[in-house]
């Protein structure tokens, strides 16, 4: 099966989490955290992270952080409290014992990445964010420069055999490899995770790997955000509501 085999429409909400035998994975940016303009200022928040390190004290460290960002990023915003983090989309992960294994760069990230700054450098409101294994061309705060962007990104997955990965006013150039489902796959063959329900909470379409390998694996996803054609099973309206879910299982 496809993840658009599994394709559904949703409004429920997920049942409170158990947390005996559950496996949980979660999206940062859209999930724990409301999207910034830019990446840099989403930062360090008590409730949320508090809330994170005393669920995977309790899950017996069945908690892992999926997330596109950078994992010295990761560990800034939630100040090194979650250990399990799959980061740059799957491409690096730290694993319960807390080594940290990852790809190699892509050779067509020098070319890239000299391009996008050429691109930037004359509009002060676009930003390239780079990840050392990607590169990602911001356009929040230049709607009017979308297509040019778009264009760009296109353009340099050609010429450079990166893997183009569009987002919510963002084109990424990544390292072909490891996707947030296959990151979820390799932390459920190790312990503690090993034999658990994976659930995976996201946001956007980089999630859908993650919610197409939770529900190969027994377990669902849920959409967090408006509602969409998605592999998730069940939906959330925003990050308060994700906080919320969470909080409810103390």
């Amino acid at each position: 099966m496809s993840i658009e085999d599994l394709t559904t429409g949703l409004e429920k909400p997920p049942a409170k989490l158990a947390l005996e035998g559950t496996a949980l994975f979660l999206d940062l940016d859209g999930t724990l955290a409301p999207i910034a303009e830019r990446p840099e200022a989403v930062r360090p928040d008590a409730r949320r992270n508090g809330l994170l390190a005393d669920l995977a004290r309790r899950m017996n460290g069945r908690l892992a952080v999926v997330s596109g960002r950078a994992l010295d990023d990761v560990d800034r915003i939630l100040e090194g409290r979650v250990t399990c983090v799959a980061a740059i989309h799957g491409l690096v992960r730290r694993d319960a014992r807390g080594v940290v294994g990852e790809a190699p760069p892509h050779p067509g990230l020098i070319a890239a990445r000299a391009a996008i700054a050429d691109f930037v450098a004359a509009d002060s409101r676009l930003l390239m964010e780079d990840k050392a294994l990607s590169l990602t061309l911001h356009y929040r705060l230049a709607p009017d420069r979308a297509q040019e962007a778009i264009d760009l990104a296109e353009r340099l997955a050609t010429v450079t055999g990166l893997a183009l990965q569009p987002g919510d006013m963002v084109m990424e150039l990544r390292t072909p490899g490891a996707s947030k489902g296959d990151a979820l796959r390799a932390f459920m063959r190790e312990p503690p995770f090993q034999g658990a329900r994976p659930i995976f909470l996201g946001d956007d379409m980089t999630d859908e790997h993650g919610f197409f390998a939770a529900r190969q694996l027994g377990g669902y996803g849920v959409l967090v955000g408006p509602p969409r054609r998605t592999a998730a099973s069940y939906r959330m309206e925003n990050v308060a509501a994700t906080l919320a879910w969470l909080e409810q299982s103390r």
